[in-house]
């Protein structure tokens, strides 16, 4: 007695008309939840990162905030601890609320991305960050990532350099002074296209 034959659907084989090219790749856009973290030492200032583009010299450098792409089955708390290890070696910040949200659209390493983010406070005593190694960089953050600073609200309000978040100067210094909003405040800039 054999079992009855079961007719499958065919399935047919795409087979791609020409080679893929770099201005079909340039359609493609990864939308995704993303964790940043607002890392904060005992005097009120922040550690920012300062970064390049690796694919794109003539943006210049900015300084940002520790953050990435939120992992399936991750809180964006856990994201903005994991984030924060990977790319600076630092594991004992106390990781609090998101205090803000963002809807942001960039191009990075060649790669467009449409994401909204949550950010998170942290507090964590100072340390030398010459001590630190990043726990875990993906290779395009390694060309792109030039070094790390504690900055003072001060500083930071009187510099020129490009910052991301682009509003971080505007709601910084609540931060800075120990006011945490009671629900996240969305500081997406009026455009959301990071402009270089």
């Amino acid at each position: 007695m054999g079992h009855p034959r079961v007719k499958h659907p065919r399935v047919r084989q795409l087979q791609p008309t020409r080679q893929r090219t770099e201005s079909d790749m340039a359609d493609w856009v990864l939308r995704r939840t993303a964790a940043r973290v607002v890392v904060l030492d005992q005097y009120g200032h922040v550690l920012l990162l300062q970064a390049r583009d690796p694919a794109d010299a003539s943006k210049g450098h900015w300084w940002e905030i520790p953050g990435g792409g939120i992992d399936d089955g991750e809180s964006s708390a856990d994201a903005a601890r994991r984030e924060l290890f990977e790319e600076t070696g630092i594991r004992d910040a106390e990781i609090g609320p998101c205090v803000w949200t963002q809807h942001a659209r960039f191009t990075f390493a060649g790669w467009k991305f449409d994401q909204h983010e949550h950010v998170h406070v942290a507090w964590m005593d100072r340390i030398d960050l010459a001590t630190l190694t990043p726990g875990g960089l993906e290779a395009f953050e390694v060309m792109a990532f030039k070094g790390h600073d504690w900055w003072s609200v001060d500083n930071l309000l009187a510099s020129s350099d490009a910052v991301l978040p682009r509003r971080l100067r505007e709601f910084l210094p609540d931060l800075a002074n120990g006011t945490i909003p009671d629900s996240p405040i969305d500081i997406t800039h009026i455009d959301p296209d990071i402009a270089w």
